[in-house]
């Protein structure tokens, strides 16, 4: 299993960050694609790729609708070129990114619609002017200038030479599940790490590949997972909570729970989705943070001593998942507990699953 971590684009923190990660021994880091939360994500990877050798860098995650895929793939093709071969594409539908625009997350189809595309453009592969509509379509066509020569498709003309950018789809609907396990490379559940819910998703996955008479085993499988490391399962529980409401909010986004749920973890979801407070996404502080009860922390979270933690995250790569990105403490809680676990993270955690 590889263990990858996940940061704000931050421009000022950013190197140290993936300075430390690299000396961690994880495999790579992801930063956020949050415009109005956080810096420009594509230029927080160039200043990683230029300040380490080893670890792996993505998006976690880009979204359909505020760059057009054009520029997505050029913007992640540049940090594969700059890293050597290091980069990684993680898009979802979009969820504080769009927020802060004052949208909900972008349809099902339009996310489909988008990753076929940008795959194109990944590949080299011209993609006719037709297939586009996105927001170019806000400046008239080209055949108005009445140029004698002008391009007749669209493609990356420079990208030639660099190892194709892996696409890993974050996903926790079914019909999300679906055409990631489609156009992917990698579907990457966030559905809790939970693993009857874990198995779920994966099944999921196959069955749309099996449906499309594709190999139901020519797709791999990650997952977000909250993850802290304390000796005291009370405060791990309490460091955890700000960032496990943000990622099982995605289970209830629209009000009904998806997948595998207990009575219980349902009535809890239903709780999480009445008090989620955007203004305040992610924080262990936050109104959402205090509405999870113990067992649906225990059941979606990594959360406990070191062994505690490592056995489970075996557990789930029994399962079949090769890459887990690790979301540990957030902002809101005790700094000085933080620090602990994430030190046991690194020290104890991460080399047991190397």
């Amino acid at each position: 299993m590889e263990v990858w971590l996940i940061a704000s684009a931050s421009p000022t923190h950013i190197v140290r960050t993936a300075g430390l990660c690299e000396a961690a021994g994880v495999d790579g880091l992801v930063v956020t694609d949050s415009q109005n939360l956080a810096g420009d994500c594509y230029v927080a990877l160039s200043a990683a790729a230029l300040s380490t050798e080893r670890i792996g860098l993505g998006t976690g995650v880009t979204n359909p609708v505020t760059r057009h895929p054009a520029v997505t793939a050029a913007a992640i093709a540049a940090v594969q070129q700059l890293s050597g071969g290091r980069a990684v594409l993680g898009i979802g539908r979009g969820d504080s990114a769009l927020a802060h625009l004052g949208r909900a997350p972008a349809p099902v189809a339009a996310l489909t619609r988008y990753l076929v595309v940008l795959q194109a453009y990944l590949r080299g592969d011209a993609v006719t002017f037709d297939a586009l509509d996105f927001d170019e379509r806000l400046a008239p066509p080209l055949d108005g200038l009445g140029l004698a020569e002008a391009p007749t498709g669209s493609r990356l003309e420079w990208i030639g030479g660099i190892p194709k950018v892996p696409v890993e789809v974050a996903a926790t609907g079914p019909r999300v599940i679906a055409a990631a396990a489609l156009h992917a490379e990698r579907v990457v559940l966030a559905v809790g790490a939970d693993l009857d819910r874990l198995a779920w998703g994966m099944e999921t996955a196959r069955q749309a590949r099996r449906a499309a008479g594709l190999d139901p085993d020519g797709v791999r499988f990650g997952c977000y997972a909250n993850v802290v490391a304390h000796p005291d399962p009370a405060t791990a529980r309490r460091l955890v909570a700000g960032g496990l409401a943000t990622f099982a909010r995605f289970s209830v986004m629209h009000g009904t729970a998806t997948g595998p749920q207990t009575e219980a973890s349902a009535a809890a979801l239903g709780r999480l989705h009445a008090s989620y407070d955007m203004t305040h996404h992610t924080r262990s502080d936050a109104a959402q943070a205090a509405v999870l009860p113990d067992e649906f922390v225990d059941r979606y979270a990594v959360v406990g001593s070191p062994e505690v933690c490592v056995a489970k995250l075996r557990a789930m790569a029994a399962l079949g998942i090769d890459k887990v990105i690790a979301i540990g403490p957030t902002s809101g809680g005790d700094v000085t507990e933080a620090k602990r676990a994430n030190r046991l993270f690194t020290d104890e955690v991460v080399p047991a699953l190397a």
